[in-house]
């Protein structure tokens, strides 16, 4: 086994700056192969386990149209004529087996809503218990038990909208452990040069689950009916859960076939970055200035985000009028963009880190850059182009697919300035950029009661702006080294 190598990066720079992805003077082993190491294979498991969560949280979105019964919303619906109809409806026979529900449109919103009441309140102590007992099983049960109320979602339909919320809240709460778990899992799995790629990879299963669900849960809403929608899904992510109870460990040192390399390379390139301190350093972490500016990068990409997947298909079908097959796979295509650059980008990012000598907070304060300002332009021009249907596509689908650079940007920041709390960290930015799902939607259909161009020019230029202001905070006050308080004790000595 070869033994780690000294950094040749030089050492005469200044104090506090960002020299290196690393601290001074830290050890850099040599990379350790990518092919069958257990790294990869964790990011490809955690690929497949965010897959079927944002699976599990959007196919009600789809389903929810098969639900209620059209003479209910008919009347409620505004569809704008600014745009002619695009094309004449595929006369397919549609399957009408499922049970329809009275539910008006402030009803289908609360049901709706209810996801991110649960999902808000899981993330800090989420992070928490997975920083102080691992993250593992934590990310399991939490995927595990959004499987579980998935599958009986068609029986708390029957009950009452009131047992259909509860469950959506339920839901919310076993899906909020989840992104601070994974954090907290990679800060002891994740080398300093191979985190974009790793978590780009991890993360990107979101968009991709995104991807397939809007359109597949429209499929067998058509040719099936809404039940199996939550009984396909379902079942797909128990079967994850037993696939990742079985094959992934917390950590390096307790993963049962990984090569004696791979571990020494993993462990030694994060020697100087974690802090063996007890207790957490709430006051020191709540006054650092880099975390606030992750979380408000993170509260401006998330109104677009959450924007854009609740009301994209609004959108398409109130305003440009598609019919709903186009509609389902046009909604998609943006997400599809935004997976392959997540997956490009963190390449990139640690390409430039490890082989071009870039410093850590430079490549983070660009890719958050084009990350976030890409899809504010795009956004706007979407707004303003009328009714051209190709061009408007397009926009959406480039700004969408710009956003994909953030996953490398201030997503992660939050392993570079904490690692040892990078799950505590991703909870509470979590936390305030939960709140655009909540709030964001509500606000955007109170902005656009009559479905016109000039509406949604309005909700897509406030998008905009906050994303601008998003990266320029960012910009400003983040950072891409490891804090002092991250690693000291609490009286400021290093452990």
């Amino acid at each position: 086994m070869k033994s780690p190598v000294p950094d040749t990066t030089p050492s005469d720079c200044e104090e506090g700056s960002d020299c290196t992805p690393l601290l001074q003077h830290a050890p850099r082993a040599e990379t350790a192969p990518v092919c069958c190491s257990a790294r990869y294979n964790l990011a490809f498991l955690a690929f497949f386990g965010f897959f079927v969560l944002y699976s599990l949280r959007v196919n009600l979105s789809v389903a929810l149209v098969d639900m209620v019964d059209s003479n209910t919303t008919a009347a409620e619906n505004r569809t704008s004529s600014e745009c002619a109809e695009h094309s004449a409806p595929i006369k397919v026979l549609h399957n009408q087996t499922g049970k329809k529900y009275q539910w008006n449109a402030e009803t289908q919103g609360w049901i709706l809503g209810s996801f991110f009441y649960g999902y808000i309140i899981t993330q800090i102590p989420g992070g928490y218990i997975a920083s102080r007992s691992g993250g593992k099983l934590l990310l399991g049960f939490g995927i595990l038990g959004t499987s579980v109320f998935t599958l009986l979602t068609p029986l708390a339909a029957d009950f009452g909208v009131g047992a259909l919320i509860a469950l959506r809240a339920l839901e919310g709460l076993g899906e909020g452990v989840t992104f601070p778990a994974m954090h907290a899992m990679w800060s002891s799995w994740a080398p300093p040069l191979e985190r974009s790629k790793l978590l780009s990879i991890s993360y990107a299963g979101a968009q991709l689950g995104t991807v397939v669900s809007l359109p597949l849960s429209g499929i067998i809403c058509f040719y099936l009916n809404w039940t199996y929608v939550f009984y396909l899904f379902g079942l797909v992510g128990i079967i994850w859960f037993i696939l990742w109870t079985w094959l992934v460990s917390d950590t390096p040192d307790t993963h049962r076939t990984i090569s004696p390399y791979e571990k020494e390379y993993i462990l030694s390139s994060l020697r100087n970055q974690l802090s063996s301190q007890k207790s957490v350093p709430w006051i020191p972490m709540l006054k650092s200035l880099p975390l606030w500016a992750i979380v408000v990068a993170h509260f401006s990409y998330n109104w677009t985000f959450y924007t854009l997947l609740t009301l994209l298909p609004t959108y398409m079908k109130e305003v440009l009028r598609f019919n709903i097959q186009e509609n389902g796979f046009l909604s998609a295509v943006p997400y599809f963009g935004c997976w392959v650059c997540m997956i490009l980008s963190g390449q990139a990012a640690d390409n430039l880190r490890a082989k071009w000598n870039f410093s850590t907070l430079c490549v983070r304060r660009v890719f958050s850059l084009i990350g976030m300002f890409g899809p504010a332009v795009f956004l706007v021009a979407a707004g303003f182009i009328g009714c051209d249907y190709s061009l408007a596509v397009a926009f959406l689908t480039i700004s969408t697919t710009l956003g994909g650079f953030c996953s490398s940007g201030f997503s992660i920041s939050h392993l570079d300035i904490a690692p040892s709390y990078a799950g505590i960290l991703l909870g509470i930015t979590n936390t305030f950029a939960t709140i655009p799902g909540m709030i964001g939607p509500v606000i955007a259909r109170s902005l656009t009661p009559e479905n016109t161009i000039r509406e949604w020019q309005t909700v897509f230029c406030i998008a905009a702006a906050l994303n601008v202001f998003g990266a320029i905070f960012f910009t400003l006050f983040g950072k891409g080294e490891v804090q002092g308080w991250a690693v000291s004790d609490h009286h400021g000595h290093k452990n």
